[in-house]
């Protein structure tokens, strides 16, 4: 029998090597999504959870978890959130990039607000980067 079978060399050391970073990693994941759930808790998010029982519902999801529930609203939250910041960004471009539009400081020094409005363009544009098409059909312009 060949000595060199009979004894884990180097090579076996370094594959249960990683193995057990793995488990170490997927531990500490576990652990951090056993603490989310947790917070979950305590969180009550924007989207009432009557709305969101009512869309779930509709879509034929059943949980009786509600932190689960609180969690997909966390999600819906972020998602309409992260739309209206594009739209948001979108206008502020359309304003600065139109003919009048302020981009010079004003004089003094002064720093002014101007209201920035959110148009139909605005928004369709943000939901284009997510996929979704929110454009009228051309017959109804």
């Amino acid at each position: 029998m060949d000595a060199s079978r009979s004894q884990p060399g180097p090579s076996a050391q370094s594959s249960s090597q990683p193995q057990t970073r793995q488990a170490a990693e997927q531990a500490r994941k576990d652990r951090t999504l056993a603490e989310f759930m947790l917070m979950l808790d305590d969180y009550e998010p924007l989207i009432p959870n009557e709305v969101t029982d009512y869309y779930l519902q509709r879509v034929g999801f059943e949980c009786e978890d509600v932190r689960l529930k609180r969690l997909l609203a966390l999600a819906a939250q972020k998602f309409v959130s992260d739309i209206a910041a594009d739209a948001y960004q979108h206008a502020r471009i359309r304003t600065n990039a139109a003919p009048g539009g302020r981009t010079r400081a004003p004089l003094g020094g002064q720093s002014s607000r101007t209201k920035t409005t959110l148009t139909m363009e605005d928004l369709s544009a943000a939901l284009a980067e997510y996929g979704i098409n929110a454009r009228k059909p051309e017959f109804y312009m």
